[in-house]
């Protein structure tokens, strides 16, 4: 940095020292770009959390979540256009209901309809994939946009304009020490830089016409996908609805049991297989193994503890895993903390494994690197 620079950052954070402990006043700007200001900064966190809580309303399962950002990572080094999506949770129910329904063939009734719901299923889960791509297009991708784009020059802005100030304020406070001409130039920057931040505010409050528009695409296309799904459930239900009337006109065949022949027990003296019993009852079946052959107690592994720097955390309940990809504990395990998936989920590793776990079932005890 040059020694202009250096001397600037001083006159700032000299100025800025004398208002936070001081009490000095600085120069107040308006109630206009105040509200403004406000109004920006309620957009942006609005934006932000919006962005999270719907990828969450798209695929609510933290693991696939997870999942779903790693493959990203791996298709953008690899090069590829397009990003693998993630298993739909109807789609995985539709091949579970074919698979069995073959199994059990054409003859019943039950598996015939499992084959009907799993082709359903699996419609639906190509009309889910269709609304997160119509959502990720048409609303998070435009979202994020303004995040990185506007939201973020209008932060700029703002911090150039307290910079600035606090410089403009440090030498009104020392004029006759310095000269005129430095005053001048100091409060016209100010002005300057108020005027562009007040300018980017105006612009992105006045087109939020942009951003309703592009909430009404998300709710579009979720309008779209419950049509689509209405429609494929209720095509359905009528199926099922016709193969309960057929099988309940059908007659039921009765069941004929086959005759039994009669089996051949063979000799008294050779019902146990010819192996002679044990006169003394004391003597079992272990106890006659020699003690090489012996089974040895199993062992169970204790809980690794991690290094005291390493990332860990406390097992408060015990936590049962309902989905893949998740991890189980009992209360009182240690976990090696290794990622957080979001707000309310960790990823960790306990006795070799590895999955993910609710946040507020643990107590951490060395937190993950900022």
């Amino acid at each position: 940095m040059s020694a202009a620079g250096l001397k600037k950052q001083f006159y700032k954070a000299t100025q800025l020292v004398s208002e936070k402990v001081g009490g000095a006043e600085g120069t107040k700007l308006d109630d206009d770009f105040k509200e403004m200001e406000k109004k920006v900064d309620v957009t942006s966190k609005a934006v932000a959390e919006v962005l999270t809580k719907t990828i969450e309303y798209l695929q609510p399962n933290p693991a696939s979540r997870a999942k779903l950002t790693m493959l990203n990572t791996v298709s953008k080094i690899r090069g590829q256009l397009k990003n693998p999506g993630y298993p739909q949770s109807e789609g995985l129910l539709g091949e579970c209901m074919i698979r069995y329904g073959k199994e059990l063939g054409e003859d019943s009734n039950f598996g015939d309809a499992l084959l009907d719901a799993g082709e359903s299923m699996k419609r639906l889960a190509e009309v889910k994939d269709s609304l997160d791509i119509e959502v990720k297009r048409n609303f998070i991708d435009l979202l994020q946009n303004l995040c990185d784009k506007d939201l973020k020059e209008i932060q700029h802005h703002l911090k150039k304009l307290e910079g600035r100030r606090l410089d403009f304020d440090y030498k009104k406070k020392r004029q006759g020490k310095i000269s005129d001409e430095e005053l001048r130039q100091a409060m016209e920057k100010f002005e300057g830089s108020k005027e562009l931040a007040e300018t980017s505010m105006h612009n992105l409050l006045e087109s939020d016409i942009v951003q309703v528009s592009q909430l009404s695409a998300l709710v579009d296309a979720q309008l779209d996908y419950h049509k689509q799904a209405v429609q494929i459930l209720d095509e359905l239900a009528d199926k099922l609805k016709r193969r309960m009337q057929e099988a309940s006109s059908r007659c039921k065949r009765e069941y004929q049991p086959k005759s039994r022949e009669p089996f051949d027990f063979g000799e008294p003296a050779q019902s146990n297989g010819g192996v002679p019993c044990a006169s003394d009852p004391k003597i079992t079946a272990s106890s006659s193994l020699p003690s090489s052959d012996k089974p040895k107690p199993i062992r169970t592994p204790k809980s690794r503890m991690p290094s005291r720097d390493q990332p860990s955390c406390k097992a408060l309940y015990d936590f049962e895993p309902e989905n893949d990809g998740e991890l189980g504990f009992r209360a009182g395990d240690i976990i090696t903390l290794t990622n957080q998936i979001d707000e309310n989920w960790y990823e960790g590793m306990i006795n070799s494994q590895s999955g993910f776990f609710p946040l507020n079932y643990v107590e951490v005890l060395v937190p993950l690197p900022q």
